[in-house]
């Protein structure tokens, strides 16, 4: 690897205290010295093969993206600017109780289908894995940006139980903690769920109690996407410290959100439940993105009981039109559970991506504008793009509150996470964006943080809630996974007319100390690398 020393850079540690000034040297992949104000104190220059004038940039640690859906394109897009651009250095995958390990031959097709609208269908992917270990064996072969993995929980379930909504049998409940238990082994982080999603969503709490204990054995942590961010969502959230308490698991709540019109401006609530549970001796941290519209399929909508048994059930369902009538009431009128309880409303849905081409003139319109140019209800549209698209559609949901996005934003344990599905021809810009949206909008527009504040919140610690103990920090004898960046031009290309676009202001970011963007284009290093959990001695 080549040795470099980087000059006169603004160094934002990642620690929240404040910037200073130094050269910092990188050789064999870490940090091997920092001098602080080298020029001003006239004391001998570090040297090396090469060397970068940081002059009027911020050096900081890498960001660490707690919630990605990279899965398969870390593998299908080596490029993968979407994430390299913004600074992102490591991802958190295997998200929302679903992904591809551990997996047999039926359980990864009906994940696969389960999730298109996430990943894609994986059709130009050689799923060459079965177990947690394989797929982080996979990503060793190099990929754009390190990743961390989360065992999905829902996905366990599908192959232990199946996709049917009952209580696991104690034989079921057995095989799931040793799932869990080899994916841990095996150098997973901790355990994901998705409660509004089948069939994760189908487990009491006693059994993901059990599955947590499994994970606090090995010093991992759960990351639950709760049962409802709208009409239940206090009660859902303390019942994930509630169920983590009894476990002794840390957790960490997945875009932890207050949205729909009965949330507004409750932010305040959600954050005296956290820090009574804190002072109280839990271990919670959180993730958000900055904001207002969250992002899922359309499929997500829909109530539990449509979605059970798989998505070929599912799609049984919506054809029989009795059933689907059925599914119509729930949703509109009484609230479905996959809608967090709130009647949905179709001028707040606008469908962002589709699978068949055929399908493309929706993107870009809610359900509401779509079937008014159709001349039908709205139900009608949704019914027939979901069987039309078998289940893949994607959806951005305007269900959001500036005032909680900023409340949350501001709390001690927030940590920065995109939630980015990079499928579709019109995705959220989040998953573009994010990371120079809190720089560049948050920190410098708006105030609402500092930038070590932000920062710290970005990396330290991100990386803390991981337990790595050698990144997330600007120090000597750490990961050299960093951000050069402007803060006076640091925003986000990316908008919701054009979702794709890079961010500016980041001109060079260092996987592993290798340039992954380097005077503001991607090179063709693939740098990164699974980084697994180390249970405790």
């Amino acid at each position: 690897m080549e040795q470099l020393v980087i000059r006169d850079a603004d160094v934002v540690d990642g620690s929240g205290a404040p910037s200073y000034r130094a050269d910092v040297v990188i050789d064999g992949g870490r940090i091997t010295s920092i001098v602080k104000e080298a020029a001003a104190a006239g004391c001998q220059r570090p040297k090396a093969r090469r060397e970068l004038d940081a002059e009027g940039l911020v050096l900081s640690p890498g960001f660490v993206d707690m919630h990605a859906h990279s899965d398969l394109a870390l593998l299908r897009d080596p490029d993968h600017s979407a994430k390299a651009a913004q600074g992102v250095t490591l991802e958190v995958i295997g998200q929302d109780g679903l992904s591809y390990a551990p997996v047999d031959d039926r359980t990864l097709g009906e994940v696969r289908r389960a999730i298109a609208g996430w990943n894609g269908p994986g059709d130009d992917i050689d799923f060459d894995w079965r177990t947690v270990g394989e797929y982080l064996d996979r990503l060793d072969r190099g990929i754009a940006v390190n990743a961390a993995y989360l065992i999905p929980q829902g996905t366990v379930r599908a192959l232990a139980v199946g996709w049917e909504d009952r209580p696991a049998t104690a034989r079921e409940l057995d095989r799931m903690r040793q799932l869990v238990a080899e994916g841990m082994e095996q150098g997973a982080v901790g355990m994901s769920s998705g409660l509004t999603y089948t069939p994760g969503m189908y487990a009491r709490d006693a059994e993901l109690t059990e599955l947590c204990r499994v994970v606090a054995s090995y010093g991992g942590y759960y990351c639950p996407h709760h049962r409802s961010y709208g009409a239940g969502a206090l009660e859902a959230y303390r019942e994930m410290i509630e169920l983590t308490r009894e476990a002794g698991c840390s957790l960490h709540l997945a875009h932890a959100t207050m949205n729909f019109g009965v949330n507004k401006g409750r932010a305040p609530e959600l954050l005296a439940l956290l820090d009574e549970a804190l002072a109280a001796g839990a271990d919670i941290s959180l993730d958000t993105y900055p904001y207002t519209p969250g992002c899922t399929t359309l499929a997500a909508v829909l109530p539990s009981w449509a979605s059970e048994g798989g998505p070929e059930q599912t799609l049984g369902r919506l054809a029989d039109d009795g059933t689907a009538e059925r599914i119509r009431h729930h949703l509109e009128v009484i609230g479905s559970d996959g809608c967090h309880g709130v009647p949905v409303e179709w001028e707040t849905i606008e469908i962002s991506g589709v699978n068949d081409p055929a399908l493309a003139d929706h993107v870009g319109r809610t359900i509401a504008e779509s079937a008014a140019l159709r001349g039908e209800e709205p139900w009608v549209t949704a019914r027939g793009l979901l069987l039309a698209d078998r289940l893949a559609p994607t959806i951005l949901q305007h269900v959001g509150h500036e005032e909680n996005v900023r409340e949350i934003m501001r709390h001690r344990v927030h940590t920065g996470g995109s939630d980015g599905i990079l499928q579709g021809a019109k995705p959220h810009p989040r998953a573009y964006g994010t990371f120079p949206h809190y720089l560049g909008h948050y920190v410098r527009e708006l105030g609402v943080l500092s930038l070590e504040e932000c920062v710290a919140h970005l990396t330290s610690r991100p990386a803390a809630r991981l337990r790595l103990p050698d990144r997330g920090l600007v120090r000597e004898g750490y990961v050299a996974d960093l951000v050069l960046f402007d803060p006076a031009t640091v925003a986000a290309g990316s908008t919701f007319a054009e979702p794709r676009t890079l961010p500016t202001g980041i001109p060079y970011v260092l996987v592993d100390g290798r340039f992954v963007i380097e005077d503001g284009r991607r090179t063709d290093v693939l740098a990164g690398r699974a980084v697994r959990g180390t249970p405790p001695a």
